[in-house]
């Protein structure tokens, strides 16, 4: 007996040591498993055709995420899936799209708790990320209602000296590619894509290189609402790989870009005119003030549309149509 309550003692004792002086099992740390977000084509998720992807950093400098970083090849798939979706996108009414718009807003608002954590998580303030997830609403709800009005403000009748009707109508340039503001990971994408898909258009996006969870997340609420797929299409990757292709591709019709370098000014001059590519830089510093919306951002990608109809005179000279 009494080598058997020794023996049992020390057993509790090697039990105690292996967890620990209390008794319990001692916790260890684990790595965390980073969630691996995809691009958006066509109204799907593929991986990067490169394989490649980087990791962006919060403000601590820890790593957040794996973003796939996207190549020339993930560029020619997106303008297919654009120019795919262009005939239906721009062929639907005025009135239509901007039912579609106004529902992917009232999908923004359900989601604004998860767009307030990735802002926080890319370094804003609870009352940042919330101000800009509540501008961000706000403005694509702004544009939503520019649908069916724009083409009765910017649109006219024309004087002519001779027996012709003569109207100027707003039409989609086609395919634009847009190349997002850095430093606003949500409202700035948001502010650049909604005026060109008001107008009827389809877009290839580059997202915030430094911020580009919101962007993905927003893709999500694209993806599950009655946008059609290739309308809206998001890359993420280095800006620097992904800027040349996109204004040299011959089958993209505009290019927009946030705040680029003198070096990429140039470069996008050069490149955008040899292929009769038209290049908009939006005069914006602060995507958040007034200065961020406006309805002349949707002419920006429309081209002017001008018919000239006769009118037909009846016999002795009176007026008819």
């Amino acid at each position: 007996m009494a080598n058997e309550k020794t023996i049992e003692k020390k057993a509790t004792v090697n039990t105690n040591s292996a967890n620990g002086s209390n008794g319990h099992a001692s916790k260890k740390e684990r790595l965390p498993v980073m969630k691996t977000y995809k691009i958006f084509i066509g109204g799907k998720f593929p991986r990067t055709e490169s394989g490649r992807y980087y990791q962006p950093k919060d403000a601590e400098g820890k790593p957040l995420a794996n973003m796939c970083r996207s190549s020339r090849k993930d560029v020619r798939n997106s303008v297919i899936a654009a120019r795919k979706a262009m005939g239906d996108w721009s062929n639907r009414s005025a009135f239509n799209r901007g039912q579609i718009l106004y529902r992917i807003g009232e999908m923004l608002e359900g989601r604004s708790a998860q767009f307030v954590h990735e802002l926080k998580l890319h370094g804003a303030s609870q009352k940042q990320a919330e101000q800009e997830v509540a501008n961000t609403i706000d403005r694509w709800l702004y544009y939503a209602g520019w649908c069916d009005k724009y083409q009765a403000v910017f649109s006219s009748v024309n004087p002519t000296n001779s027996s012709h009707f003569n109207f100027s109508v707003q039409e989609p340039t086609g395919v634009v590619s847009v190349m997002a503001p850095d430093a606003s990971g949500l409202l700035g994408l948001v502010s650049m894509i909604a005026p060109v898909i008001t107008g009827g258009n389809t877009c290839i996006v580059v997202a915030s290189e430094n911020k580009p969870l919101p962007a993905v997340t927003f893709t999500e609420v694209l993806a599950t609402s009655d946008l059609p797929g290739g309308v809206v299409n998001l890359l993420t990757g280095y800006r620097k790989e992904l800027l040349k292709p996109l204004v040299t591709h011959m089958d993209i019709n505009a290019i927009v870009v946030a705040d680029p370098t003198q070096e990429e000014k140039t470069m996008l001059g050069i490149e955008a005119a040899a292929n009769m590519k038209r290049l908009v830089v939006p005069k914006v510093s602060d995507w958040s003030k007034e200065e961020g919306q406006s309805p002349y951002f949707i002419l920006d990608t429309q081209e002017v549309k001008t018919t000239w109809h006769p009118i037909e005179r009846g016999q002795g000279g009176g007026g008819g149509y």
